[in-house]
C-alpha cells in the first residue's frame, strides 16, 4: 500500500511541471477586471471623484487617479507578467480602500443569501431585507412586465454588494505577490532568466 501512496504521490509531483499555469491562469482571470475598471474610472472622473466624496474619501479626484493609475497599469502589467509582485501591492492596497469604503456597510456577500452561508458575515440582518426586495422586485416585474423576456438572460436578483469579490480578488494578488507572475508565461520569467536570476 506504501509503495503505491510514493508512486501516487510522485505522480501527482511531476505535475509541477505545469506549475506555471496557476498564476497565469490567476493573471488572466485578474487583469481585464482592472483593466476595465481603471478604463471606467478615466472616462468617469467627476462621477467617480463625486461617488468617492460621498463615501467620504478625502481629495477624491486625487484617488480617483490613484485608482486609475493602480487599476489601468497593475492590470496591464498581470496581463504581460511584467513586475507582477510590485504590481499586486498597490491593486491589493486598492482592494482594502473599495472594501472598507465601498462595501464594509454591506457585510460580506455581494449577492443576497437566503441563509447564513458563511460564518464571517457580519450583516446577518441584511440576508432577510435582501430577498425581501427581490421577491419585491420579482413581484413587480411579473405583474407589470414581461417576466420571462426579462429574466431569459439570467434570474433578477438585488446587488447587496459586499466585500466577497474585492476580499477574493485582494487573495488573488496575495498569492501572485508570494508566488510572481509564473514561469514560461510571463516577461518577468524572461527578464530574470536574461540577468541570470
Amino acid at each position: 500500500m506504501l509503495q503505491l501512496m510514493l508512486r501516487l504521490q510522485n505522480l501527482l509531483d511531476r505535475t509541477r511541471a505545469l506549475d506555471f499555469i496557476a498564476p497565469l491562469a490567476l493573471r488572466l482571470f485578474l487583469a481585464p477586471i482592472f483593466i476595465l475598471a481603471g478604463s471606467n474610472k478615466l472616462a468617469n472622473v467627476d462621477n467617480v471623484a463625486q461617488w468617492f466624496a460621498w463615501l467620504g474619501m478625502p481629495a477624491p479626484e486625487l484617488m480617483v487617479y490613484l485608482a486609475v493609475l493602480s487599476e489601468l497599469v497593475g492590470g496591464i502589467l498581470l496581463l504581460i507578467g511584467l513586475a507582477t509582485r510590485w504590481a499586486a501591492i498597490p491593486l491589493m492596497f486598492t482592494m482594502i480602500v473599495a472594501a472598507a469604503t465601498a462595501h464594509w456597510d454591506n457585510g460580506w456577500h455581494v449577492l443576497p443569501e437566503t441563509e447564513l452561508t458563511v460564518p464571517w458575515e457580519w450583516r446577518t440582518d441584511l440576508i432577510e431585507d435582501a430577498v425581501e426586495r427581490r421577491d419585491m422586485a420579482r413581484d413587480i416585474l411579473r405583474e407589470h412586465g414581461n417576466y420571462s423576456w426579462l429574466t431569459e438572460a439570467g434570474s433578477i436578483t438585488v446587488l447587496k454588494n459586499g466585500i466577497e469579490f474585492a476580499a477574493t480578488y485582494f487573495i488573488m494578488l496575495l498569492v501572485l505577490f508570494f508566488t510572481g507572475a509564473g514561469r514560461y508565461a510571463s516577461l518577468d520569467f524572461w527578464i530574470a532568466r536574461r540577468i541570470g536570476r
